[in-house]
């Protein structure tokens, strides 16, 4: 079904001498007129009881604006349903907005709408009115202003703009107009100890008014930008002071193929490299060292107290922020599969990279990789090495659970766009809708030469002629294979032709079955083809640790994907999914056969992914990594991870886990982590002298510095 897609402005105003009584105005806009306006009475003794009370002891203040949350989120979902809209966006006032300070998160939560926050008019429209009509004007005239001033932050396929600002600073949420989850909603979705471990550091960083500075390349789409602006998002509702930094592309792409093994004919050459040092040199000349709160600027001159540079595309910036302030932490992470075994091999194109990589980063404080050993390069320092995992957002378009309404619109939208295509008449999309009981088995990942996708082809079609070959047409399974990219990756239209040309020449008798689409950006259209699909695939022939898996897991859905970098480390094999080897396309068919074919074994994986997704892969997981390594360095102690985990660092010296128990759920730890010889002992060296000092706050000034001496050694 198709909906009407409109934009809503909400205002609210009380009643003149009645506390718990209020105005609601409602504006529905279709980007060109005004098209309708609705007006709410709320009164608090009619609607006593719709927000959740905290036994506790909730203020009375907060019940109200829970109360009048709900009611508004409630008159507008019956709103879009008796008109069969759809509604992207909208506004609040400022005055609703301090009304019902969880109304923009609860809109979008529950409605898929982003909705701003904005001052109507002018000032002079602030003096409260006195008369009931003027409140029935005031929030019609309010509500129809926030809703025009709406529309003008949406772009092309009524997507929410990108806002870039002076200093090339990207602005979160529309610099915080917009509001998808309050600090409540983060707390949600963690354990308490995460919570509390992760509040500590970040109480302690407000309390010494700490500044953090992130830099990556990328301000949109690839996996680093969304983990950036969940993270920013977080440490603005906790209070941490912290700003994302982001712009060249084919060279840093070529880069990460070669990096990863994927291209060894290609070599950086030494004009390469001095247009990227000389593109950093540049923009932290010009927007980054001069003028106020210029983040790498030195900490005596305004400077941010610790530098982060997430990107191993841009490492110069880490040697220019060591240089204008040696003392300063400077933290790297090198969040790509690196090939230690042929950066190790002198004279190979992947030894050619690292070493400009290295000879840029080797005095970073920490070096932060992801969870694989075979990702650090033997002449990276050693005591230096943490690691954390990639993280995703359990509260964004890409992960939060949403209606069946919203699926169904999403559905359609990716109706629409297969309907575009055009490019091979044999290649035409034929999906039934969920409804109609059509399964379909989904790879989502970027068009990129290390996803996989030629063995998701061959998986799909050994499944068919092998296992289902005699199953009805409305029984037979089909695949899709969608992403979205980075705007910093020039392979994916190759990508993604080769694709085309695969199935047209190799696999055209399931052609009418294979639905291949860059989808836009649109999370919540991948969110909707996660949600629905029956399996999904991960079947990268070289991976870094591809968050998706535990996204997929986090849906309910099972997944079969391949021994790569990180991804054995989120499944348990045979209970939440199935691991294979890369390229054993009969092995996926095999087990793809076993889960369209064995309900009770299905439901059960179903069932056990859902309950063992581990904090450490959440926005807040994140958050407490950075927290703490922000945290400890900011006080001038020293850092010394020893190939150990930095949440387990963090959480060893806040809330420590409680093993025994086993009452939370961990990324499950690999003995083959460690970068050299006795790293695990220096650990445990390290744990017991932390624990030495907790226990022994008294301990002499000489003996605590023996002890951090002893963190040194290896």
């Amino acid at each position: 079904k198709s909906y009407k897609v409109v934009y809503l402005g909400i205002a609210i105003a009380p009643t003149e001498g009645k506390e718990e009584e209020f105005h609601v105005g409602i504006t529905a806009h279709d980007g060109t007129y005004s098209i309708d306006y609705e007006i709410y009475h709320y009164h608090k003794e009619e609607t006593a009881g719709f927000a959740d009370k905290d036994s506790t002891g909730t203020s009375p203040a907060a019940t109200l604006s829970q109360d009048l949350a709900k009611f508004v989120v409630d008159e507008v979902d019956k709103y879009r349903t008796l008109h069969s809209y759809k509604i992207i966006g909208g506004a609040v006032t400022e005055e609703a907005n301090t009304l019902c300070p969880e109304l923009r998160s609860q809109l979008w939560q529950k409605l898929d709408i982003v909705c701003f926050k904005f001052r109507p008019f002018s000032n002079h429209l602030d003096d409260k009115p006195t008369e009931a009509t003027e409140i029935t004007t005031k929030v019609d005239e309010e509500s129809d202003s926030v809703v025009r001033k709406a529309i003008e932050q949406f772009g092309p396929n009524n997507m929410p703009r990108l806002m870039v600002k002076y200093r090339n600073q990207v602005l979160v949420d529309n610099d915080n107009q917009s509001e998808l989850a309050t600090l409540q909603d983060f707390e949600r979705t963690v354990h308490p100890n995460t919570w509390k471990a992760t509040m500590m550091y970040a109480d302690s960083l407000k309390a010494r008014k700490v500044k953090i500075a992130f830099f990556n390349s990328t301000p949109q789409g690839g996996g680093v930008a969304l983990m950036r602006h969940a993270l920013i998002r977080f440490l603005r509702r906790a209070g941490v002071d912290c700003k994302p930094k982001p712009e060249v592309f084919r060279i840093t792409k070529n880069n990460h193929n070669i990096l990863q093994g994927v291209d060894r004919e290609t070599r950086l050459k030494e004009d390469e490299i001095n247009i990227l040092d000389e593109w950093c040199e540049q923009n932290a000349a010009r927007y980054w060292t001069s003028g106020k709160d210029a983040p790498l600027k030195s900490r005596a001159t305004g400077g941010a107290d610790v530098i982060i540079v997430d990107d191993p595309q841009m490492p110069k910036l880490v040697d220019i922020a060591k240089r204008l302030d040696p003392d300063r932490p400077v933290i790297f992470r090198s969040h790509i599969q690196v090939r230690a075994d042929l950066a190790d091999e002198a004279g190979s194109s992947t030894a050619g990279v690292w070493n400009w990589i290295w000879e840029n980063v080797q005095k970073c404080d920490v070096f932060v990789s992801h969870p694989v050993r075979e990702f650090v390069p033997a002449n990276v320092t050693p005591q230096k090495v943490g690691y954390m995992p990639a993280t995703t957002d359990w509260l964004d378009g890409l992960n939060k659970e949403m209606s069946p309404w919203d699926l169904q619109y999403y559905m359609h939208e990716f109706f629409l766009e297969t309907l575009k295509m055009g490019v091979d008449p044999q290649v035409q999309f034929k999906l039934e809708f969920a409804d109609k009981h059509r399964p379909y088995i989904v790879q989502i990942a970027r068009f990129d030469p290390a996803k996989g996708i030629p063995d998701v082809l061959a998986s799909y079609a050994h499944f068919r002629s092998e296992y289902i070959q005699d199953w009805p047409t409305d029984k037979i399974p089909q695949l899709i294979i969608a992403g979205h990219g980075a705007i910093d990756d020039p392979d994916a239209r190759i990508i993604y032709r080769q694709t085309m040309d695969a199935i047209r020449d190799t696999y055209s008798a399931y052609a009418p079955d294979i639905i291949v689409m860059r989808v836009g950006p649109s999370d919540q259209i991948l969110n909707t083809l996660m949600t629905n699909a029956h399996v999904a695939l991960q079947l990268s022939t070289r991976e870094g640790f591809e968050v998706k898996v535990s996204e997929a897991l986090h849906h309910g859905v099972p997944i079969i994907a391949t021994r790569t970098g990180g991804i054995p480390l989120q499944i348990y094999d045979g209970r939440s999914g199935f691991l294979v080897e890369s390229g054993d396309y009969k092995t996926v068919a095999k087990h793809l056969y076993t889960l369209f074919t064995d309900k009770p074994f299905y439901e059960g994986m179903r069932n056990f992914a859902v309950h063992n997704i581990t904090d450490e892969v959440s926005t807040v997981g994140n958050a407490l990594c950075w927290l703490y390594l922000a945290d400890a360095l900011s006080k001038g102690e020293k850092v010394k991870p020893h190939s150990g985990w930095i949440n387990d660092m963090a959480r060893l010296a806040t809330v420590p886990y409680d093993d025994d128990k086993a009452i939370e759920v961990k990324i499950q730890r690999s003995a083959k982590l460690d970068v050299v010889k006795g790293a695990s002992e220096q650990r445990a060296r390290d744990e017991m002298a932390f624990k030495r000092r907790v226990s022994e706050p008294a301990n002499s000034q000489e003996e605590e510095e023996g002890d951090r001496d002893d963190c040194l050694e290896m």
